[in-house]
Parts: C-alpha cells; sequence; structure tokens
C-alpha cells in the first residue's frame, strides 16, 4: 500500500523531495515543514502527483 510522493515547496515551486506514505493511513495530501535549498529556509512542503 506504500506508494512513491513528491514534495514541492510551496514558495518557490521546486520538487525537492521524494518519499513514501501509506494510502490507507494517509489518503489526503502531505504537507510537512522541510528545509528548501532554493530558499535556504524551512518551508511548507505539499505532495503533488
Amino acid at each position: 500500500m506504500r506508494v512513491h510522493i513528491t514534495l514541492e515547496c510551496t514558495e518557490c515551486k521546486e520538487r525537492n523531495y521524494l518519499s513514501t506514505k501509506n494510502k490507507r493511513n494517509n489518503p489526503d495530501r502531505l504537507e510537512v515543514k522541510k528545509y528548501c535549498p532554493r530558499e535556504r529556509k524551512v518551508t511548507l512542503h505539499r505532495e503533488v502527483k
């Protein structure tokens, strides 16, 4: 049930991270605060298809 997802920065729109999630436990889109190398700070990253 684990699927690969891509995390995109909400400020610069760069796709920085690859991760996995369990669709059964988290059916909605994942939102995580992570470091953005382009912005050089911690920003909100959202799951994209």
